[in-house]
C-alpha cells in the first residue's frame, strides 16, 4: 500500500506539472483529495516545487523546494546550534522520516506559522489526513491503523523524501552560483540518472529518470524511457541507484566544495 501511494504520488506529480489530464475535473478532484490526505496541499507543493525546477542547483536558493546545500565556507561560518540544525536537516534517519519532517513539519505545520493566512490548505490537509487516521482507530482499531495508515504512510513518505533528495545529492552532483547556472547544464549535470529495476521503475513513475524531468518537466513518465532510449546525451549522464552502497554514499555528503568542485563528506569539512 505504501509503495501504491508512492506511484499515486509520481501520477499527482505529473498531473501538477501539467504533464498529463491537466483538462480533467475529475482528475483535479481526485489529485487534490489525495495531495491534502498525503500532505502535500497542491498550492504549496507546486509552488515550491516549481521554483526548485527553474533554480536546481543554484547555491543561494537550494532550499526552496529542496534539500539545503551550503558551501564548506559558509558551514565553517555557522555558529555550533547552525550546524547541528543544518546536519539534523540532512541526516539520514532525517530523509527517512520524511513523514514527519519533510510532510507533516515542512510542507503543513511550518507553512501554517509562516504564514496561516495564505497556507489554509495545509490546516485542510493536516485535519484531512490525521482525521482518517483517528477515523480508521476509532471505527477498526489500533491494528488497522497501523497496518492501513501509519505503515503505509511512514513507507511512501520514506521513500518519496530519499528519492527527492538523493535526486540532486549524490557524490557527482555540481552546484552553481547563479551568474555560471544555466538550465540546461542543471538538469544535464546536478540531476540524477537513478537506476532502477522494472518493478521499482513502475511504483516510481520512471523518476530514476530524472534528468530528462528536468529538462522538460512535461514529458509524462510514461515516455521518460522512451525519450531516454532515443537521445544518447542522456544515456551518459550521472548515476545512481538504491543499492545500499549507492544509498550510504548520498547520504554522506554534506557541503560543496567550490575549490574543489565536489560535494564533502562531514569528515573532510574542516
Amino acid at each position: 500500500m505504501g509503495l501504491l501511494l508512492l506511484r499515486m504520488f509520481m501520477l499527482y506529480h505529473d498531473y501538477l506539472h501539467k504533464a498529463i489530464l491537466k483538462r480533467s475535473a475529475f482528475a483535479k478532484a481526485i489529485f487534490t483529495l489525495y495531495g491534502l490526505y498525503t500532505l502535500n496541499p497542491p498550492s504549496i507543493w507546486k509552488r515550491s516545487h516549481d521554483y526548485h525546477h527553474k533554480h536546481n542547483s543554484k547555491l543561494h536558493s537550494s532550499s526552496i523546494g529542496s534539500f539545503p546545500i551550503l558551501t564548506r565556507e559558509a558551514f565553517l561560518n555557522l555558529s555550533a546550534g547552525e550546524r547541528r540544525n543544518y546536519l539534523f536537516i540532512r541526516h539520514p534517519l532525517t530523509i527517512a522520516a520524511g513523514y514527519i519532517f519533510a510532510f507533516t513539519w515542512g510542507m503543513c505545520l511550518l507553512s501554517l506559522i509562516r504564514n496561516p493566512t495564505k497556507h489554509r490548505d495545509s490546516a485542510f490537509a493536516l485535519i484531512f489526513h490525521y482525521g482518517i487516521g483517528i477515523a480508521i482507530f476509532i471505527t477498526f482499531g489500533w491494528l488497522s491503523f497501523v497496518l492501513a495508515f501509519i505503515i503505509p504512510a511512514i513507507v511512501s513518505s520514506g521513500i518519496g523524501s530519499y528519492l527527492f533528495y538523493a535526486q540532486h545529492n549524490f557524490p557527482a552532483t555540481t552546484f552553481e552560483e547563479k551568474e555560471n547556472w544555466t538550465y540546461a547544464k542543471a538538469a544535464l549535470q546536478s540531476s540524477s540518472y537513478m537506476k532502477m529495476n522494472r518493478v521499482m521503475r513502475w511504483f516510481t513513475g520512471n523518476i530514476g529518470y530524472h534528468h530528462i524531468h528536468h529538462i522538460n518537466a512535461l514529458i509524462p513518465f510514461y515516455r521518460l524511457k522512451e525519450v531516454h532510449e532515443a537521445f544518447p546525451e542522456f544515456q551518459s549522464a550521472k548515476t545512481t541507484s538504491l543499492y545500499p552502497l549507492e544509498i550510504w554514499r548520498c547520504v554522506q555528503i554534506k557541503v560543496w566544495d567550490a575549490e574543489q568542485n565536489r560535494m564533502l563528506k562531514l569528515n573532510e569539512i574542516s
